[in-house]
């Protein structure tokens, strides 16, 4: 079982910035697909104390229910990116100008 874990709601732009992030740094995770109907959400509930995604959980490290997908993805590059790289700044369409220039 992967130590990070991805409370992820499929259609979300927040939960695939982080899902980006996860693939561009090689990480495996083990996703946890939420209901469409955030007071059904309890089990998220009970990990972050909010019904919203995208949730991480990364236990190595002690991160037991951090939200916000900016949050998430700045964690991510920090703790697992190599030294000196940062997250990618921008959504996909600047991400894609950037390769091309």
């Amino acid at each position: 079982m992967a130590s990070i874990e991805l409370y992820d709601l499929r259609g979300c732009p927040y939960c695939a910035k982080v899902r980006r992030a996860l693939a561009d740094l090689g990480l495996e995770y083990e996703t946890h697909s939420v209901s469409r109907a955030r007071r059904t959400r309890e089990e998220v509930y009970e990990v972050s104390g909010q019904y919203g995604v995208p949730v991480l959980v990364d236990e190595e490290n002690g991160v037991d229910g951090m939200a916000e997908s900016d949050d998430i993805v700045a964690y991510l590059y920090r703790e697992y990116g190599d030294e000196g790289q940062e997250s990618p700044a921008g959504g996909l369409l600047s991400r894609l100008l950037s390769k091309l220039g």
